[in-house]
């Protein structure tokens, strides 16, 4: 019987696999993205050779460091346990790294430590990620055994960004003598406390690692890396009050989360999920997004507008540079920081309303749009229903109002009225709402008045019809692209 208690230690079963089989494909795609599996080969400091993955994006990222986060394993464990890691953390920009440590999986090694020597194998990896400089921050995702070596190793090396310990023992003694009572052995105390001192001398020679070493209590309150810690309400192998050991002499920022299961069950989205936020609070990965929106993003505010929402910013931001150049004294095709300082709807809301409409009158000629087919084409991707713009709901982003028109009736024609009972106003879009707010009791000749004061007296009536049709044409093509709008009475 203390023979197998030993081996329950030292030599627990070992997991052997394929790793074509159970790791992830050396090509493979979450969310969108593709992703790599590149496997290495490291040695310890007992010429041990670890077995290692590292879960990169495919390609990687030129001149911009990723940071990685270390899946520590169980006793019985292997790198296939980090699967779930790479999930969660891949899309973030967080590169995974997992191993075998020694003793364990397809390494090198006769026996398991509990985390005493694979302290050793993780420093070899941490060593190894320092050297890439494409790797930036490195923290520690540990599970059982793995979380008691990433709290050990963390006592030794400060840089770690930040630590999850999943289910980690407080000392391996009082460990040991709990089992004892787990699996009902009948023995009187003094006998058990022998039977450990004979199998802490069998385990010295054996693993060449003392087990009354292992106490995390005495390196917690000498850690200030920032840690979750994390732990089954109805774990019996390791009772959660080792975590709430650990976590009350532990001097870093921490924080505990406790979830039902046991030991080796799943763990609960909820989990993963407070796993993913700390590790994005702690390593600050970078936001790597598409050519496209890092080109506009970069220079421009895009205040309620949100790249990717069918809006052709390209086109948006041209006519506003066009028109800022045009209206003030100091501004260049070569200034975007002017730009930068405020956002989209303001910059449209300085322009005069003549110079948007000339501006976009001028490239609607360019783009063909004078062509009534041409036109007709481009409308069909909107609805034939308006919307009006209200206040509480952002979304709206202008338009005109349409309140008693048919169905039959074009989007081109809604500044027409039918009724005294229905009231339309025409609105630019992309307007901040303090500006678009109009009293009901202005009479239309004052509307029109105003109207045709903004066009400009040289201009002819015609003309300016014409171009404030294009504008309205022009700007829901640039920024309501593939919205649905609704026909809303306006009170």
């Amino acid at each position: 019987m203390i023979d197998q208690f030993i081996n329950f230690v030292i030599r627990p079963p070992r997991a052997d696999y394929n790793p074509e089989q159970y790791l992830w494909e050396r090509d493979f795609t979450l969310a969108g993205k593709s992703y790599k599996r590149q496997d290495l080969e490291l040695r310890n400091a007992r010429g041990h050779a670890l077995q290692c993955s590292h879960y990169v994006p495919s390609p990687f990222p030129e001149d911009t460091p990723l940071p990685c986060v270390i899946y520590c394993h169980g006793n019985s464990g292997c790198r296939a346990d980090a699967n779930e890691a790479a999930v969660i953390l891949l899309p973030s920009n967080i590169t995974v790294f997992t191993l075998d440590f020694s003793g364990s999986g397809l390494s090198d090694g006769d026996y398991v430590s509990l985390g005493w020597h694979e302290k050793d194998d993780l420093k070899v990896v941490v060593s190894y990620l320092r050297s890439n400089t494409l790797i930036s921050r490195i923290g520690l995702w540990g599970r059982s055994m793995g979380a008691v070596t990433s709290l050990l190793y963390g006592a030794e090396d400060p840089s770690i960004a930040g630590m999850v310990l999943d289910s980690a023992f407080s000392d391996l003694f009082d460990l040991m003598m709990e089992l004892v009572d787990v699996y009902k052995i009948r023995l009187p105390k003094f006998t058990v406390k022998v039977a450990v001192q004979y199998m802490r001398r069998v385990i010295q020679k054996k693993a060449k690692f003392d087990i009354m070493d292992l106490n995390c209590l005495k390196v917690a309150s000498k850690t200030f890396i920032p840690a979750l810690f994390g732990h089954g309400s109805e774990d019996k192998f390791i009772q959660p009050r080792h975590s709430d050991l650990i976590f009350n002499s532990y001097s870093g920022d921490k924080n505990i989360i406790k979830f039902d299961g046991d030991h080796n069950s799943s763990r609960p989205q909820f989990y993963y999920d407070s796993v993913s936020i700390f590790f994005f609070n702690v390593l600050h990965p970078p936001q790597i997004s598409s050519a496209n929106s890092s080109k506009v993003e970069k220079y421009y505010d895009l205040g309620g507008l949100k790249v990717g929402g069918g809006t052709d910013e390209s086109l948006l931001y041209e006519i506003i540079t066009g028109l800022r150049s045009a209206t003030t004294d100091a501004a260049s095709s070569s200034a975007p920081s002017i730009l930068a300082t405020k956002p989209v709807n303001e910059l449209l809301s300085e322009v005069p309303v003549t110079s948007l409409v000339d501006s976009i009158a001028n490239r609607d000629n360019g783009l063909n749009s004078d062509d009534p087919s041409y036109l007709q084409d481009k409308l069909n991707v909107l609805s034939e229903e308006c919307c009006s713009y209200t206040s509480s709901n952002r979304e709206s982003w202008g338009r005109c109002s349409s309140l008693g028109g048919s169905e039959e009736e074009s989007s081109a024609d809604c500044t027409a009225a039918d009724s005294s009972n229905h009231q339309t106003t025409l609105e630019v879009l992309a307007t901040p709402i303090r500006s678009m707010q109009k009293s009901s009791s202005v009479p239309e000749k004052d509307e029109k008045k105003k109207k045709k004061a903004a066009a400009g007296a040289k201009k002819p009536r015609g003309e300016k019809l014409e171009k404030l049709e294009a504008l309205g044409k022009r700007l829901r093509l640039c920024i309501m692209r593939r919205v649905k709008h609704r026909r809303h009475l306006s009170s």
